[in-house]
């Protein structure tokens, strides 16, 4: 079983794709698009002040970044 990822609020998620080659794209509501032009892949982060560990677990897996890589990113935690 592997540990649970870290609680962390959606801005402070959005800083740390925008550290890994992520652009935000668009914002309708509380809901921020961002996208990697380098592999293509497109995902959405709430703004909430805190982030589900398992909705983090979900966004982690559309984009295709392991929790470890993720964890080692440099950025807000």
């Amino acid at each position: 079983m592997s540990p649970k990822p870290a609680l962390i609020s959606g801005r402070n998620l959005v800083k740390k794709f925008k550290s890994l080659g992520y652009e935000k794209i668009s914002q309708k509501g509380s809901h921020i698009k961002l996208k990697n032009y380098d592999n293509g892949s497109v995902i959405i982060i709430p703004d909430h002040k805190e982030i589900d560990r398992w909705t983090l677990k979900t966004i982690l897996k559309q984009a295709e970044i392991s929790e470890e890589e993720f964890n080692n990113t440099p950025g807000k935690k």
